[in-house]
């Protein structure tokens, strides 16, 4: 069984216990989540899509931990012209765990 869902403008494909990394979401650790936007679940060779979205659906997680990623380097530069900038950039992000996929909850 997995379903796909919407968060933060991208989609993610997931499955019971899986771990996922999210953009950053302002919750503690521990603290149960649900997502709602949910385009398609697969249960036992079943396939339901949602027109978008699949109505009295629902994801469950639970965060699990929030961190940085690594960190990227960008490097503006033109030659011959004595122009150089670097900057660098970390997103931060949560970890959640995927407990329960309810289709057609009540």
């Amino acid at each position: 069984m997995y379903a796909v869902f919407i968060n933060g403008g991208k989609q993610y494909r997931v499955q019971i216990g899986q771990i996922l990394r999210l953009e950053k979401i302002h919750y503690e650790i521990g603290k149960i989540i649900k997502f709602n936007n949910i385009l398609l679940v697969k249960k036992n060779k079943k396939i339901f899509l949602g027109q978008p979205i699949l109505k009295n659906t629902v994801i469950k997680a639970c965060i699990y931990k929030h961190g940085k990623e690594k960190k990227i380097n960008i490097i503006k530069f033109n030659r011959r012209k004595h122009y150089k900038r670097k900057q660098g950039h970390r997103q931060n992000y949560t970890s959640v765990k995927i407990i329960d996929i309810n289709l057609f909850k009540e």
